[in-house]
């Protein structure tokens, strides 16, 4: 009898020992759900510091493959850039598909203040109007500074002109020059302009559309424009277009031609002669030293802007950021279009902002 009892007695406990056993291991398995959630959640965090880090910490392969689509629109002078961003995202997320449109800055804001694109490519920033506009549809946007560009002001291979001044190129395309057909009209406004040859101005440039359009006239016409209570603006009598490709065509196609386009897409052309401009200190050529030093007087920021909803809600968006921060981004990419890199102070601003959004 004692015997059985004590029988039972160990397989009662050995029974117990397995239940407990057993129970424990369902309580591991169980904490295996938050820990994959958590990894989730942290494809964010991840983005966040690498930002502020190096490209080898923002290629996305932290937070692991992700999928989705990016909807990019709006300056044609920041396009190249997000468009080799994307390219060299697309190594480590290829499963992200990213589609970059340059209609213009002005057209971009419009698109992106409705909420239908994800990030707004800009050659200028964001101007009140269009900034109310966005609020008003609830828009919450980050601006990004990501590069400096120039702004070159050309004209044909033939023309004797090698330097022009704000007042020259007020006299030759601001809003009182209308109907002006030669290069020496602008001397009869008045201004101390340079001594301008009696030869045919056929006249190339940006439109209304375009952020380069806007960050002309604010450098260049607007102080002269102001003086002279005149509108800040261009003549409209001249030939506008959106692609900085057709501008540079156009001024290829006359040697007494006068235009203006984003340095980057003027640098390697042919067929075109870049014009020093005198901001009032002097002549300067436009090169990716001036430029960079802000001593060429024609040059201009550019940025992203990116709805934080939309960043917040879609892991491919937050992603593509990311690695636009990154030195893949914010270096290798800006110099591979050929635009000029922001300083490692700059740099890092522009990543304290995007982690701070």
């Amino acid at each position: 009898m004692r015997l059985r009892k004590l029988l039972v007695l160990i397989i009662g406990l050995m029974t117990t020992f397995v239940l407990v056993a057993a129970a424990c291991g369902n309580d591991d398995d169980g904490d295996t759900t938050p820990s994959t959630a958590g990894q989730t959640d942290s494809g964010g965090d991840t983005g966040s510091d690498s930002g502020g880090g190096s490209s080898s910490d923002s290629g996305g392969d932290s937070m692991g493959s992700v999928s989705g689509s990016v909807t990019i629109s709006g300056s044609s002078t920041v396009e190249p850039i997000s468009v080799r961003v994307a390219e060299l995202f697309e190594s480590v997320q290829p499963d992200v598909q990213v589609t970059v449109d340059g209609p213009g800055t002005g057209d971009g804001f419009k698109l992106f203040c409705e909420g239908e694109t994800d990030i707004s490519d800009a050659s200028r920033q964001i101007k009140d109007s269009e900034a109310e506009v966005c609020a008003a549809n609830g828009i919450e946007f980050v601006e990004l500074r990501v590069g400096i560009d120039g702004i070159a002001v050309m004209t044909g291979e033939g023309n004797s002109v090698e330097c022009v001044t704000f007042n020259d190129i007020y006299g030759l395309v601001g809003p009182e020059s209308t109907g002006f057909g030669s290069w020496s009209d602008a001397g009869t406004l008045g201004l101390a302009t340079s001594n301008l040859p009696d030869v045919d101005l056929d006249i190339y440039g940006p439109g209304e559309e375009s952020g380069t359009f806007d960050s002309f006239i604010e450098i260049v016409l607007e102080d002269i424009a102001d003086e002279r209570g005149q509108d800040a603006t261009t003549r409209p009598d001249y030939n506008a277009n959106a692609d900085d490709n057709v501008i540079i065509q156009g001024i290829q196609s006359s040697d007494t031609s006068f235009g203006w386009v984003g340095f980057a897409f003027a640098a390697h052309a042919s067929g075109v002669k870049l014009l020093d401009v005198d901001g009032g200190g002097g002549c300067v050529s436009a090169n990716a030293d001036t430029i960079a030093s802000g001593e060429y007087p024609v040059s201009r920021s550019l940025y992203i802007y990116v709805n934080k909803a939309k960043a917040a809600a879609s892991p491919a968006v937050t992603a593509y950021v990311d690695y636009y921060m990154s030195d893949d981004g914010l270096g290798t990419a800006v110099s591979d279009v050929g635009y000029v890199n922001l300083t490692d102070d700059a740099k890092g601003a522009t990543r304290a902002n995007w982690a701070g959004r």
